[in-house]
């Protein structure tokens, strides 16, 4: 685990072997995944721990992501697998927890599992 926005959390996993790009897939007034083509269509982002490999497309992304936590519908954390540079720096301009994992560590979290971490011991548990 690598942490690149600390904070501890606990919630439920909204899961996803698609990468994400925040700026053409989330309607960033409710957190709804609005791509027909992505896995997670029509499902609510917020206040979940949000996991998914990583982040495509431009830098309005982090901005995107910022919005999305002002409208109160972002995820209570995101962990990837990937760390790239718009999805870490949303991030940290919205104050959302992140980490990322290893492949071992991304297969083992499934959807809907109860998950929680705290960034700043390096500790992260699954229910």
């Amino acid at each position: 685990m690598k942490v690149l926005v600390s904070g501890k959390v606990e919630g439920i996993v909204l899961k996803s072997d698609d990468p994400i790009n925040f700026l053409g897939t989330v309607d960033k007034k409710t957190g709804i995944i609005s791509d027909k083509n992505h896995e997670l269509y029509q499902k609510s982002i917020k206040n979940t721990v949000l996991v998914f490999p990583s982040g495509v497309g431009s830098s309005v992304g982090a901005y995107t992501i910022y919005s999305i936590k002002s409208n109160e519908a972002a995820p209570i954390a995101m962990i990837c697998k990937k760390a790239d540079l718009t999805v870490a720096t949303g991030c940290a301009l919205a104050n959302i927890p992140m980490i990322t994992v290893s492949d071992g560590e991304f297969r083992s979290i499934k959807n809907g599992m109860q998950i929680s971490f705290d960034a700043e011991s390096n500790q992260i548990h699954y229910q």
